[in-house]
């Protein structure tokens, strides 16, 4: 599929998760099959540029092409100033987000919030689409199926977008009250592409190979977004777009595979943060890491404990030392 001039080589994509995927995360899913992934959630207040962790959100050094960029807010010059700001930092493409169902972003009237007043939606989406095309840098939107199960609007949303200029849609599956619980629509997601010329992107409860061939068969949606299900399983990228092009499983990983996956992503987690942020952050990526495999529970007690990097990459050596490099690791074990 294309958003704007850039095709991507298959339809697996990383979704953008706060707190997770970070410029070490999104290189690591590249590497391991995503054909495309989008930054987390950065602020469109200018306030905000400046600090730490926008700066961090703003880094793509090192990450393979198209580089994009997701922005959040409710002032639609705002937005606009912010697409324009990313572009001059290296976007390629600009996301924004409409799906968050957290708080403390919908309670500043941004994310999913939004989807309750869809003049102010139009507003944005025509400011920040006026803004990027004098680059020639085309703009995407994640969204909800609506605020709650009464109010449902993807329909109406996807289709305003269209008109306005977007260039392709991500549609989680469920409400912003349904937050992560119950069953993602698909039946929307359907109805939602059935509506729309542009490309849809379904996201929601995508935790397999077989799983993402069932969903794009019977929403006809373009591509799938993989968001929990890559959490200490980064390779699902490869495993699915594999599973898609040939129909067969891939083996799984072996702990060989898994030692060096590893270590390479807690190598770069800790250069991009430093020593005492490293440590902290890189905790519940361990944690995902090591979920549902033996003698789990007491490295993850060692690890939380460790207040140096050198500490974490001893205690997860001296577990992994336990296991054949060569012996495959059953799938199931280490889901998400």
């Amino acid at each position: 599929m294309r958003i704007g001039s850039w095709t991507l080589s298959h339809p697996v994509f990383v979704a953008p998760m706060a707190g997770v995927t970070d410029r070490p995360y999104r290189r690591l899913c590249k590497a391991l099959g995503a054909a495309y992934a989008v930054s987390e959630m950065a602020a469109s207040n200018p306030k905000l540029w400046n600090s730490v962790k926008t700066a961090r959100r703003l880094d793509h050094q090192g990450e393979t092409d198209p580089i994009a960029v997701q922005i959040a807010g409710s002032d639609p010059e705002m937005m606009a100033e912010a697409a324009r700001y990313n572009i001059e930092k290296g976007a390629h493409i600009i996301d924004i987000n409409m799906g968050c169902p957290v708080k403390k972003v919908c309670n500043v009237a941004s994310g999913s919030a939004l989807l309750r007043d869809e003049a102010l939606v139009a507003e944005i989406l025509k400011s920040v689409v006026a803004a990027c095309r004098p680059y020639d840098v085309p703009v995407t939107l994640k969204t909800r199926t609506g605020w709650d199960h009464a109010s449902r609007n993807a329909v109406r949303i996807g289709q305003l977008a269209q008109d306005i200029g977007i260039a392709a849609l991500t549609l989680h599956g469920r409400t912003r009250c349904d937050l992560y619980r119950g069953e993602a629509e698909y039946d929307t997601i359907r109805e939602v592409k059935l509506n729309l010329d542009i490309p849809v992107i379904a996201n929601g409860d995508i935790d397999s190979p077989e799983k993402a061939r069932e969903v794009l068969e019977y929403t006809g949606a373009d591509a799938v977004m993989v968001g929990r299900a890559a959490q200490g399983r980064p390779w699902i990228f490869r495993e699915i777009s594999h599973y898609l092009a040939t129909g067969t499983r891939l083996a799984p990983p072996t702990w060989g595979e898994l030692r060096h996956c590893l270590l390479d992503h807690l190598e770069d987690h800790y250069q991009f943060y430093g020593e005492y942020t490293g440590v902290r952050t890189a905790r519940k990526h361990i944690g995902w890491y090591v979920e549902g495999l033996p003698q789990a529970e007491q490295l993850r007690q060692r690890i939380n404990k460790s207040e140096t990097t050198r500490d974490q990459v001893a205690a997860l050596q001296s577990w992994l030392d336990q296991f054949s490099t060569n012996e495959t690791i059953e799938i199931h074990a280490i889901a998400a």
